[in-house]
């Protein structure tokens, strides 16, 4: 237990670190915030960095559309509880403007958020944004440092990465470019949840075991909902599921569970075999899924 709570005290240690460092380096920052388990991490972590001082930077979310409604009531719940201010860009907005076309399999718009994403940035002149990414959630993930350098068309190119000796961080940027930073990168997911129960974290309600409607695509369980289309076949059954992660209700796999505690996820995290995006449909394209998003844009 001593052991564990070192390990914990040291990730936090290094994830503040960083965050002080970015809001020392960088103009204008912003937090990636996407209402998920690492969102709500990286919020706390920024609260402890600055306290008693207010967060001295908005909090950016990107509204699909076709969010969990346990999740947005979350997240302003949060947004108040902190008194951030919240920067919402808006994917139907984007559609509107003919910058993207909302015609992506089973009508998740993941694959087109980063255009969104991109033009908020770009509208706010952000030349940092924070994010809650690990390098243990996909192998494109492990090719990320702490300081993501992004180039002036919001471009990630892994061959690009800067060494981070020392924790030493090179932010230096041409105009238009812009940088991912990403304090939680050495954490695990179970690192995550042992986190969450040692601070007592508030989280949406869809990581926990419940109920719900759900159809399964693809060997994916995907929750019902008036964004899911069906096809000839697809049956809606009720199930006892709970999330790993979270995203768009139209690629966001569940997982059967009866995990209805921190500490009931926390033993089923430890003794799983599979990955937290598992279960994401927008992994499955191609085994380069991530990467591909990654070098457009993607968070």
């Amino acid at each position: 237990m001593l052991y564990a709570v070192s390990h914990l005290q040291n990730l936090e240690s290094e994830a503040i670190f960083v965050i002080r460092e970015a809001a020392a380096e960088f103009e204008s920052c912003s937090l990636l915030f996407s209402g998920g388990k690492d969102s709500a991490v990286m919020a706390h972590l920024a609260h402890k960095a600055f306290f008693p001082s207010a967060i001295p930077f908005p909090f950016i979310h990107i509204d699909t559309g076709h969010n969990f409604p346990e999740v947005l009531s979350f997240r302003d719940r949060l947004i108040q509880k902190l008194g951030v201010k919240l920067i919402v860009g808006s994917v139907e907005e984007t559609i509107r403007e003919g910058k993207a076309s909302d015609q992506s399999t089973n009508g998740s718009r993941n694959q087109i958020q980063s255009i969104t994403l991109l033009d908020t940035i770009e509208k706010h002149r952000f030349n940092a944004c924070l994010g809650g990414a690990r390098r243990d959630e996909e192998k494109a993930r492990a090719k990320e440092r702490f300081f993501s350098h992004r180039n002036e068309f919001g471009e990630w190119n892994p061959k690009n990465q800067r060494p981070e000796l020392w924790h030493l961080f090179n932010a230096r940027k041409k105009q238009g470019e812009h940088f991912r930073v990403f304090p939680l990168s050495n954490w695990t997911e179970l690192d995550v949840w042992q986190y969450i129960l040692q601070e007592n974290l508030e989280l949406p309600s869809v990581y926990f075991s419940h109920t719900r409607n759900c159809v399964k695509k693809n060997g994916v369980i995907l929750a019902h909902s008036p964004y899911l289309a069906l096809n000839n076949g697809d049956k809606v059954e009720s199930l006892t599921v709970r999330f790993r992660t979270v995203g768009d209700m139209t690629c966001t796999g569940a997982t059967l569970s009866k995990a209805s505690t921190v500490e009931e996820i926390i033993l089923e995290t430890a003794s799983s075999r599979v990955g937290e995006r598992g279960g994401r449909g927008d992994d499955q394209f191609s085994e380069t899924a991530m990467e591909d998003r990654k070098k457009a844009g993607y968070f």
